[in-house]
């Protein structure tokens, strides 16, 4: 059984009522790959810009998917066909 009071809880329990009361305060987190560093939209424009606009191998795989009579299965039409069945009609409730 693990008790609510433990140490790491505990400690993150703290962290996070700082963070609450100080939000101008950094935060810091035991794993590099939890941050996020808000402060470099540069860094990621060039990321994004990085990246092509026109990806040959999602069009080439779009035009198979097309050419394939079997895709979407039939459980994947009947899924998406219960989910619009079930969904409330939004033009019957009062504005």
């Amino acid at each position: 059984m693990i008790h609510s009071a433990s140490t790491s809880l505990s400690a993150a329990r703290s962290d996070a009522i700082a963070a609450a009361l100080n939000p101008s305060a950094p935060r810091v987190s035991g794993n590099a790959s939890d941050r996020i560093h808000l402060d470099m939209p540069a860094a990621l424009r060039a990321s994004l810009q990085q990246v092509p606009e026109i990806r040959p191998e999602v069009v080439e795989r779009a035009r198979a998917l097309a050419a394939d009579p079997a895709y979407p299965s039939a459980e994947v039409i009947g899924k998406i066909s219960a989910a619009i069945v079930n969904s409330p009609d939004l033009s019957e409730e009062p504005s």
